[in-house]
């Protein structure tokens, strides 16, 4: 099959060949009829499903359940993700990042478009053309919205400016999952990491490592951002389980390698700062990265650096020693779940049974050290 275009101002698309259906599961996890319905015959006009299957949740937590017992209608992660859902007819989803040029924001396209192959359907991928643009995104739904989208799956900048074009979707029933950084209501469901929990897990694995002392450093994401004061506030809430570890600066650096060198060069001017520093707690592994090369430019050792992501470049910084820890946020795999999570419903109304279904979970052993990179980069890696 073969993707339709489309024309929106000031946008970036990349269109995907589908040459036909893929892979099978042999236990994709389908949902029985007796599953959770709702009437999908008249899919327009004053159908709320996204507002009132979010209402009234907590839209930055997943339950325990969700997390390790859930049955979800996929199998694996990363490259080696399957399905047995396949749609019924040809549906129009649309992939939208925040831009198309961040390694998790590459990931989430190559998933996307491997969904739409396995699965028989139209997965289209776009990104504003200015990066992390909230005015473009809204723009891009907006017209896609008026061109018929039947679901969207979204990586937002900003959950409170997405807001007004999320509510544009469910007037006119189209279902919305949020990736990442989630509108206050009105999707249909959300997945991706749990952010609160990678920041926590990582930072344990780091303060563990350091001995449970010592000075930290915290490199934020952008001021504001909802994922990154997700896995901020993880950050900060595992350093407090440990008295004697002291943030003695907590800065953003934008998500952006760059920026991570250059405030971490800045930094370690700080009078002691260099001599007392034993971890780095990164909200991405880009951030990471740079902090290690400003490191090793000023010669400081001993210093254990996490990080999110678990990309290509993160990975082998575990591999050779850089990077103490990272977490397998697995965009590939996460966009591909969405996409099966909408495929079931426009088929026949199927509901996922949570509201937030983190992907990867703690059931994927998502923490990647020494210990088991050697085992991620060849078995389950989410990067080509």
């Amino acid at each position: 099959m073969k993707k339709r275009c489309i024309s929106v101002a000031l946008v970036l698309v990349m269109i995907i060949a589908i040459t036909g259906c893929g892979k099978k599961s042999s236990s994709g996890g389908s949902k029985s009829d007796s599953d959770l319905k709702v009437d999908t015959s008249e899919n327009t006009g004053d159908n709320k499903v996204n507002e009132d299957f979010s209402k009234n949740v907590n839209v930055n937590r997943a339950s325990d359940y969700a997390k390790n017992e859930l049955q979800l209608p996929i199998e694996g992660i990363g490259r080696g993700i399957s399905t047995e859902v396949k749609a019924d007819k040809e549906y129009k989803i649309v992939v939208m990042t925040r831009n198309s040029t961040n390694p998790y924001m590459v990931g989430m396209w190559a998933g996307g478009a491997q969904a739409g192959e396995d699965m028989g359907t139209d997965v289209q991928t776009l990104a504003p053309a200015t990066q992390d643009s909230i005015e473009e995104q809204v723009t891009i739904m907006e017209s896609l919205i008026e061109q018929d989208a039947d679901a969207f799956v979204i990586h937002p900048s900003d959950s409170k400016g997405i807001q007004p074009v999320v509510d544009a979707a469910n007037e006119k029933g189209i279902p919305v999952v949020a990736i990442g950084t989630a509108p206050e209501t009105g999707a249909f469901m959300r997945t991706g990491v749990d952010y609160y929990e990678t920041g926590y897990l990582v930072t344990k694995e780091l303060c563990e490592a350091a001995g449970g002392k010592g000075k930290a450093i915290v490199l934020e994401g952008p001021a504001g951002v909802q994922n990154m004061e997700e896995r901020k506030a993880g950050i900060l809430d595992a350093i407090k389980e440990y008295p004697e570890v002291e943030v003695i600066a907590s800065q953003t650096a934008n998500c952006k390698r760059a920026e991570g060198m250059q405030v971490m060069e800045n930094l370690l001017q700080g009078e002691k700062t260099a001599d007392e520093l034993t971890i780095v707690a990164s909200c991405n592994d880009e951030m990471a990265i740079g902090a290690i090369q400003a490191l090793k430019a000023q010669n400081v050792e001993g210093v254990f650096v996490g990080g999110a992501d678990a990309s290509k470049d993160a990975t082998q910084a575990v591999k050779d020693g850089d990077l103490y820890v990272t977490y397998n946020t697995d965009p590939y795999g996460s966009t591909y779940l969405a996409v099966a999570y909408l495929v079931e419903y426009l088929n026949n109304g199927t509901l996922p049974e949570e509201y937030f279904v983190p992907f990867p979970a703690e059931r994927h052993d998502p923490l990647i050290t020494s210990k088991n990179v050697d085992e991620y980069m060849n078995d389950f890696k989410w990067y080509d």
